[in-house]
């Protein structure tokens, strides 16, 4: 099968389909090598394949030949061939003539002179399917992205030591408490629960050490402002700020100042 390839070439708009008569062109000018081989096995390994050579048989006259007339070509468009590839064209015809020459009937059992070579050929063909195999999996930055983290240390809440249950009834009573002096007066205030923390950390240290409702001012203050505050309290134990101390069960809960904070 012949394939016919046709050049559109134009000069300044005009179709060029013919070559000047007074062209010259170097017989070097041009030259396509298509082949690459990664050494003298590389090419035995294509010429058997080539071919249809069964690789436990090797017909060494075809081979050396075909072997042979590929170096020859190397040397004819002026590549530089390794020593690996003469000194493989040597071991290729000490083979050949080994297999030309009669063997004496006392050493019939010699061992085939393909032996060395038919198993260098294995290895090296098991060795360049397993590389790409291995240039056929997925690679980092290619194919595959790793994906990047970073590890933030969050640092352990203690809860107060403080019995929640009776934390609970400390805070009923302070409700119970004012509840005594409710007022139907309507109003609208504003309530933060920030400032009331900082009103709270300021009488603390003042007065470095307080029972839990002497925080709170019952009579003043309305129920709305008592949530309030102890909300505050609760947030200055959550952060730390604070420390809820009890001596025994049922017995009153003391406030004051976190020592490591104070520092």
């Amino acid at each position: 099968m012949q394939t016919q390839l046709t050049l559109d070439a134009r000069i300044h708009g005009e179709a060029f389909t013919e070559l000047p008569h007074d062209l010259y062109i170097p017989p070097d000018a041009l030259e396509v090598y298509l082949e690459a081989f990664e050494g003298p096995l590389d090419l035995l390994l294509y010429l058997i394949r080539k071919h249809n050579l069964d690789i436990l048989d090797i017909p060494m006259a075809d081979l050396t030949r075909q072997y042979m007339e590929y170096v020859e070509k190397m040397h004819a468009i002026k590549l530089e061939l390794a020593g690996d590839y003469l000194l493989m064209s040597a071991m290729l015809i000490e083979i050949k003539s080994r297999m030309l020459l009669p063997k004496p009937a006392e050493i019939e059992s010699e061992d085939d002179p393909r032996a060395e070579l038919v198993r260098r050929l294995m290895e090296y063909e098991a060795i360049k399917l397993a590389s790409q195999r291995l240039d056929e999996m997925p690679k980092v930055g290619d194919d595959i992205h790793v994906a990047s983290a970073y590890y933030q240390h969050i640092s352990e809440i203690k809860p107060p030591e403080v019995n929640l249950e009776d934390l609970a009834e400390a805070w009923r009573n302070v409700l119970k408490r004012a509840s005594h002096f409710q007022h139907h007066k309507v109003g609208k205030a504003e309530l933060s629960v920030r400032e009331h923390m900082s009103i709270i950390l300021r009488r603390l240290k003042t007065d470095n050490l307080l029972e839990f409702s002497q925080l709170f001012d019952v009579v003043q203050d309305g129920i709305p402002k008592l949530v309030v505050c102890f909300l505050a309290i609760l947030e200055l134990a959550r952060e730390g700020l604070v420390r809820m101390t009890q001596q025994a069960p049922f017995s009153p809960i003391y406030v004051q100042i976190n020592s490591h904070e104070s520092a």
